[in-house]
C-alpha cells in the first residue's frame, strides 16, 4: 500500500492520505476547491471544481494512473442552485471518461467551500 500526500493541512491535522494506492486502485479522498500549495481558495463552484480537477490529476499522475481510469467519482455540493454553474466544469473534466457518480448536496467543513469531489480510478 502506498499513500499519497499534497501536503495540506487538512490531511496532517484530520489524519488521513490524500490518496491510498492498493493493487490497481487508486481512492482520491475528497478534494476541495483550495489550491493546496497557496490555501487559496476561489468564490465560484466552476473555478473551485476547476481546482478540484487540477489536484486530482495531480495526485492521480503521482500514483501512476490517469484521469482515464477514473471508475468512480463523488460530488457533494453545498447548494443545489450552484450545479448549473457547475456542470460545464464536471462535462469537460469527465465527458470522455463517464465515471459511475453520485452527487450529493450537504454542508461542508468551510463555509467557503462549495464542492468536494472525491474518485475512484482502477487500472486492471
Amino acid at each position: 500500500m502506498r499513500r499519497i500526500s499534497t501536503g495540506s493541512p487538512f490531511e496532517q491535522a484530520m489524519g488521513y492520505s490524500r490518496a491510498i494506492v492498493k493493487g490497481g486502485w487508486c481512492f482520491v479522498s475528497g478534494v476541495t476547491g483550495y489550491d493546496y500549495r497557496t490555501m487559496v481558495i476561489p468564490e465560484g463552484i466552476a473555478e473551485q471544481a476547476q481546482n478540484c480537477f487540477a489536484t486530482i490529476r495531480g495526485v492521480l499522475e503521482e500514483a501512476g494512473f490517469t484521469m482515464q481510469d477514473i471508475v468512480r467519482v463523488q460530488y457533494t455540493v453545498t447548494d443545489a442552485a450552484l450545479v448549473d454553474d457547475l456542470a460545464p466544469v464536471l462535462g469537460a473534466a469527465l465527458r470522455e471518461i463517464r465515471p459511475a457518480a453520485t452527487m450529493v448536496i450537504a454542508g461542508l467543513i468551510k463555509p467557503e467551500m462549495k464542492i468536494e469531489i472525491e474518485v475512484t480510478a482502477f487500472k486492471g
